[in-house]
């Protein structure tokens, strides 16, 4: 399966009780395990404690992409 009408990128806002920790860039990508879909990485930041920051990895996977056999 494909989406031809999937777009060039996805931003990806991280919030918790309305404030935003930080917004992520999913760009797209073939995965090594045939699947198509997007991939972000980042840091956010806890808006409580600065000093807290997290690394962010995402896959956003296209359900039914993978090639069957």
């Amino acid at each position: 399966m494909t989406d031809e009408k999937a777009p060039d990128f996805l931003t990806v806002e991280i919030k918790h009780e309305g404030k935003t920790w930080g917004i992520i860039h999913a760009m797209p990508r073939d995965f090594t395990t045939g699947s198509k879909g997007y991939f972000g990485i980042g840091k956010i930041v806890n808006t409580e404690n600065p000093k807290a920051r997290y690394q962010v990895n995402m896959n956003i996977t296209l359900i039914g992409s993978k090639p069957r056999k």
